[in-house]
């Protein structure tokens, strides 16, 4: 068992990430994770389907914060998937034997320690092994407030389990970590490249662009003949992609804010500070509208597309003006 310093966090790639760089020697947060690897968006994705439903993503996919990460710090990370689970298995153990902490992709519905309201067939979430006691392994997962403890039967399934975005055993570790962080080059370059991502974007499904887009979708299916049946589950899809999916879109709001914040006090930037207000009221919103949506999905409020509609638009409004404002940073 190595000594690995566990820190709950909003979401699980970010939290491990600046968990095992932490735990390399170089003090890391969460919010800074997040930033450096430009991992803040908007996606609506028709063809890729969760429960037969268009998948809604407010975060880049997964593995993009610890390559955005490693690419900003100049660092690399060992990597591995395996075609056979023993393989994967042995590979783990040799790992922990010699005294390092291993990141894991793994599949949620398979993981005992979360309570079975909270298990879903989701194959993306990160977590830390940091070492084994009997056939229990010891995990670091930053969902939790404490460490917790996995059979290895059921960590293999996790590790192994079918489906979309399937993890194949993905195992990650970093090699070697940097003593410290050029802010002044890495942040313009990380905020630069976010703004590409939210309002550079050539699709209109993408961005900000992306969300005025959903708002016009809501209201096809309001057009539809079935309505009243696929209106509320609907809302109340989006409504889980936004809030219950990982750390959701206001929280990834809330999240890049605060890496915002911090590195305007580093650089004594006040352009960052007035992005970071900002973007916390475009989070506010995203609130709002989940809120609205659920009481409409659940028939608490009348159906009223053409609100949540103006919602949408005054979040991009919003998300589209603060990029604006670090143009040029």
């Amino acid at each position: 068992m190595t000594d690995f310093a566990h820190r709950q966090s909003a979401h699980c790639e970010s939290g491990v990430v600046a968990n095992m760089v932490s735990h390399g020697g170089l003090a890391m947060n969460e919010p800074m994770a997040f930033g450096l690897s430009s991992a803040l968006t908007f996606a609506y994705m028709p063809m890729i389907k969760m429960a037969g439903m268009p998948l809604i993503a407010y975060r880049m996919p997964p593995g993009h914060i610890i390559k955005g990460v490693a690419k900003q710090l100049g660092m690399s990370w060992k990597r591995q998937t395996f075609s056979d689970p023993a393989a994967g298995k042995a590979a783990l153990d040799a790992q922990l034997d010699k005294g390092h902490a291993v990141g894991l992709q793994t599949c949620v519905y398979w993981l005992p320690y979360f309570p079975e309201d909270m298990r879903f067939h989701f194959n993306a979430h990160n977590l830390v092994v940091f070492g084994r006691d009997g056939d229990d392994y010891l995990i670091s997962d930053p969902i939790f407030e404490q460490t917790v403890r996995c059979d290895s039967a059921s960590l293999q399934k996790a590790r192994f389990a079918k489906g979309a975005m399937a993890a194949k055993g993905m195992m990650y570790y970093p090699e070697g970590t940097p003593g410290e962080i050029d802010y002044a080059r890495a942040v313009p370059k990380a905020v630069r490249m976010n703004r590409r991502i939210m309002v550079g974007a050539p699709l209109p499904i993408i961005g900000v662009k992306g969300i005025r887009f959903l708002g016009k979708n809501i209201a096809r299916v309001a057009a539809g003949a079935d309505a009243e049946t696929k209106l509320p589950q609907y809302l109340g899809h989006i409504v889980r992609m936004q809030e219950e999916i990982g750390t959701g879109g206001a929280g990834f709001r809330f999240l890049y804010a605060s890496f915002l914040q911090e590195t305007g006090k580093i650089l004594g930037d006040d352009r960052l500070k007035e992005a970071s207000v900002a973007l916390t009221d475009a989070g506010d919103e995203w609130r709002r509208f989940a809120l609205v949506a659920t009481k409409m999905a659940r028939k608490r409020q009348k159906l009223d597309v053409k609100e949540l509609d103006a919602i949408l638009n005054r979040i991009a409004d919003k998300e589209l003006a603060m990029w604006q404002g670090l143009k040029g940073i």
